[in-house]
């Protein structure tokens, strides 16, 4: 015992000055990085260091691993070893009982959402809803489907809820720039993402009212995020300006920090590891995934991929991540494009194997089927739907409206949602 308190105590006494140079620097990271490069390298040394006294405790990464000490009202962690264990197949909420298999897709140009029975293949319904709809978000308590209409660059943006029992929308609900949503953890709040505003819009989970709002300034594009395993905190990616993250306190509802990644990219989608330490980072300009520690939000590695890393989806049993590679490094590519699927080992971090679209295509946002045999992914160039079989890679394509992007697969097993097209709990 005395040998930790010694170690803490040395490391503390050149750590606490620099990390404190660290948090200066951190509020003006993303913009600028020049004039802060040789303190962001000092920062991470200091990060990495913190760390290492840290991991030097077994008593304390027990304690971690033993028990999640969650965020007040979040449901507890069944296994703090696998984040996803409650989201394998077959564990559907009550709450989700008599919803029929649907796969609901946003057209962003033809503005309206395509209904696709999974079982036809067949686009058995489709109705109009705001200006440029995003994606179609489970709510928290599963009993809503969010279209969010971010309105680009427009003053109406809106959300539109669907009944998945009925599959039907209902009325919209102004809302000022809902490029994406997500949810609390604990299920209080739903958070917009006011990409244009650099601003995250906390608001009642179900009349959409407003709470708080979190400015986010060094975040140029804040889109899509994912949560820590005890939900105290979450990353956002900076898409914009070069690109990098962003970690949101969800105690205290501020601004923790900002981290630039390895490379001026495109950050997209993110997602945390079943043993939530990492964070997974589609870069649409690296053509590959960034790998994050949550904790001291430093970077660890970075693996390729494929062209335009954009969408990212754990398997059902929590062994692979499959990766969207979109087929072009532009935000509004050509059709027909060298599009692909990755397949990335957890245990192993490394590609397994990788899945083209025959003929090419744009595989963007989606999410897999409920017992994980089907990959579902919007042909975000190509105007179509893609049905990807997770065993024996056969691809599937349907027709739909112009410009399809954050589909979802509805019902999905878990609890609760925490937003985008379906980061299940």
């Amino acid at each position: 015992m005395r040998q930790h308190v010694g170690q803490w105590f040395r490391a503390a006494l050149w750590l606490v000055p620099l990390l404190g140079l660290c948090g200066w620097v951190g509020a003006t990271a993303l913009p600028s990085f020049s004039a802060h490069e040789t303190a962001g390298v000092l920062c991470s040394a200091a990060a990495s260091a913190l760390r290492s006294a840290r991991s030097g405790s077994a008593p304390l990464r027990e304690a971690r691993v033993g028990s999640v000490d969650t965020l007040p009202g979040m449901p507890p962690v069944p296994d703090p070893s696998n984040v996803y264990s409650a989201v394998a197949a077959g564990l559907f909420s009550p709450a989700v009982n008599g919803t029929p298999a649907r796969i609901y897709v946003p057209n962003l140009r033809s503005n309206d959402v395509y209904v696709i029975d999974p079982q036809r293949l067949a686009v058995i319904d489709r109705f109009k809803v705001g200006a440029s709809p995003q994606h179609i978000v489970p709510s928290w308590d599963l009993q809503t489907l969010w279209v969010a209409n971010n309105g680009t660059r427009r003053r109406y943006g809106s959300l539109t809820p669907i009944d998945p029992k009925t599959g039907r929308p209902g009325e919209a609900i102004p809302v000022d720039d809902p490029y994406n949503l997500y949810f609390t953890p604990d299920g209080h709040s739903a958070i917009v993402v006011a990409e244009r505003r650099k601003r995250l819009d906390f608001r009642d989970p179900h009349t959409m009212a407003l709470q708080q709002s979190i400015p986010a300034p060094g975040c140029s594009g804040i889109n899509h995020a994912d949560f820590s395993i005890d939900g105290r905190y979450a990353i956002f990616t900076c898409e914009f300006r070069g690109g990098g993250l962003v970690k949101i306190d969800l105690v205290n509802h501020k601004v923790l920090g900002y981290l630039r990644l390895g490379k001026r990219g495109m950050p997209q989608d993110i997602r945390i590891s079943p043993d939530g330490t990492t964070f997974y980072v589609a870069d649409m300009h690296a053509d590959g995934v960034y790998l994050v520690d949550g904790d001291s939000f430093t970077q660890t590695d970075f693996i390729p991929t494929g062209v335009g890393t954009h969408g990212l989806y754990p398997s059902r049993d929590a062994s692979k991540l499959y990766v969207a590679n979109r087929g072009s490094n532009k935000i509004h590519g050509p059709p027909h494009g060298r599009g692909s699927i990755s397949v990335i080992d957890f245990a192993t971090r490394k590609v397994e194997k990788s899945l083209p679209i025959p003929g090419g295509g744009s595989p963007d946002m989606g999410n897999v089927n409920a017992d994980g045999r089907q990959l579902w992914l919007s042909g975000r160039f190509d105007n179509a739907v893609y049905d990807i079989d997770t065993v024996t890679g056969v691809v599937k394509s349907i027709p739909v409206g112009q410009e399809p992007h954050g589909l979802t697969v509805w019902p999905q097993p878990g609890r609760y949602s925490l937003g985008h097209t379906g980061n299940m709990r």
